[in-house]
């Protein structure tokens, strides 16, 4: 399965510090600074803790299901490719479109929201201008070379890690009253999870509830299965940056939620803008909302910079396969797919005008497919790996020469597709989140018909495919 023919060749040159951040600035965005107090006061401290321990243990699975594929097969457009050989061509081509247009979508929201925050510092400028700057340097930074894009997003991720460890090292020392909180007398120590109604008030279907958007919250880690073609040395490289972006990411979550659960009543949680700056003001840091402002800034463009990315790599992936116009494989002479680049800032671009001239219609449908996107990609790679294990094995391979191996198998990847499947089950049960399941499923029978309207493509073999550390 050679990824270089004709000028479309990748080039590796990300190293594993490169890998460990993009993955978490996939993943640590908006969600946690500004909606976890939405959750919150939905699902209340014990509730919530739960629903991120839940989300946790389902990307925890999957990542285990991506780690072997992605160092059996380190391939660009990693999970497509995946279930384009593995389960067929057509499940291929819809994941490799949903996807796509999940990060397109999230890319034009990234900038809007960036010019929004933008206008706090500067109240009279315009949300367009701002959009249109972050916009041009995100591009350049992902059509100049690779490196410079991981290096980029290493440091936006930098910021948001070290915000969130300092907010759990000072938040928790405020709790337990090592430091003192403005306003109060006393240090609330656990008070806040017994309070109001204990640790779950509002029953356990607020907890099922919450949990389907935290499931969501967790995706973006899969990127490191999309950086595995353009990684120096992905034998190594990819397992430990999947063991460390798993662990990492439950801890920096859970200990955020907890902190944030002690110190903000889950009844006042639901009208705070960001409880991160509630936070960080009730300490006593100074400029706390303008500092989370540049944090949550950070954010954006971090998510922005690597959808953007991961929304080119997997078009280039499509055409690569055959299943859109070959123009979009063809790289410059550093390794950059240029036209899928063009083609995904255009569309993002597209979505950034939709979400201001039609966001009561088109803008909303974009974004329910994108949200839908994200579980039905970590289902199609867990049973990716249950099939590429079971083909493997049935074709003469040993499971000694997997260097990453997926413990428990069969169990992790059904228990993986078991909690995917009840996320998206459980959108029927939210109101607010129902219209994700009505876009979603229409748009994979779409593609699917699309795919099956073309020409179809044989499914390759399994024996053709070389497990090797030396295949791009």
């Amino acid at each position: 399965m050679d990824v270089d023919k004709g000028g479309s060749q990748l080039k590796r040159t990300m190293k594993s510090r490169h890998l460990f951040m993009i993955s978490l600035g996939g993943v640590i965005g908006t969600g946690l600074f500004l909606s976890t107090g939405y959750t919150l006061s939905q699902a209340g401290p014990g509730g919530t803790i739960a629903a991120y321990l839940i989300g946790g243990l389902m990307m925890y699975l999957v990542m285990q299901c991506l780690g072997e594929l992605s160092v059996a097969m380190p391939v660009t457009g990693s999970f497509q490719t995946y279930a384009t050989t593995f389960i067929g061509p057509s499940t291929g081509f819809m994941v490799g479109i949903m996807y796509w247009v999940n990060w397109v979508v999230t890319v034009g929201s990234e900038f809007t929201a960036s010019g929004i925050l933008m206008q706090r510092w500067f109240p009279h400028s315009s949300v367009w201008m701002w959009s249109a700057i972050f916009a041009a340097l995100l591009f350049a930074a992902n059509a100049f070379s690779v490196k410079l894009f991981a290096e980029t997003e290493f440091w936006f991720s930098s910021v948001k890690i070290v915000t969130i460890l300092l907010f759990i090292i000072l938040g928790g020392a405020a709790m337990f009253g090592l430091i003192s909180l403005h306003g109060s007398a006393e240090a609330p120590m656990l008070s806040n999870f017994t309070s109001h109604g204990g640790l779950f008030p509002n029953g356990f279907l607020a907890v099922f509830i919450a949990m389907i958007s935290v499931s969501f919250a967790f995706s973006g880690t899969e990127l490191i299965g999309i950086t595995a073609g353009e990684t120096a040395n992905p034998e190594k490289d990819i397992p430990r940056s999947i063991r460390n972006v798993a662990w990492r990411t439950v801890i920096f979550f859970i200990g955020a939620i907890f902190v944030l659960s002690g110190l903000i009543s889950w009844k006042e949680a639901g009208v705070i803008e960001s409880p991160f700056v509630a936070v960080f003001s009730q300490i006593g840091i100074p400029y706390a909302a303008d500092i989370m402002n540049f944090v949550i800034l950070t954010a954006l463009l971090s998510v922005a910079n690597s959808g953007l990315y991961a929304s080119t790599r997997m078009l280039w992936s499509l055409a690569n396969e055959n299943m859109i116009s070959a123009r979009f494989k063809k790289v410059t002479p550093k390794g950059i797919p240029l036209n899928a680049l063009l083609a995904s800032m255009a569309v993002s671009c597209i979505s950034l005008i939709s979400s201001i001239a039609a966001p009561g219609t088109v803008y909303v449908v974009l974004v329910a497919i994108a949200g839908f996107a994200g579980v039905v990609v970590w289902m199609s790679i867990a049973l990716s790996q249950l099939l590429f294990r079971k083909h493997y094995v049935k074709n003469g391979g040993r499971l000694t020469d997997l260097t990453f191996r997926t413990p428990l198998y069969p169990l992790v990847p059904i228990a993986a597709m078991i909690l995917c499947f009840a996320s998206c089950v459980g959108l029927a049960f939210d109101p607010n989140q129902r219209i994700a399941l009505f876009c979603g499923v229409p748009c994979m029978i779409l593609c699917y018909l699309i795919r099956f309207l073309r020409r179809k493509q044989p499914k390759q073999p399994v024996r053709d495919i070389h497990l090797d550390k030396t295949m791009p």
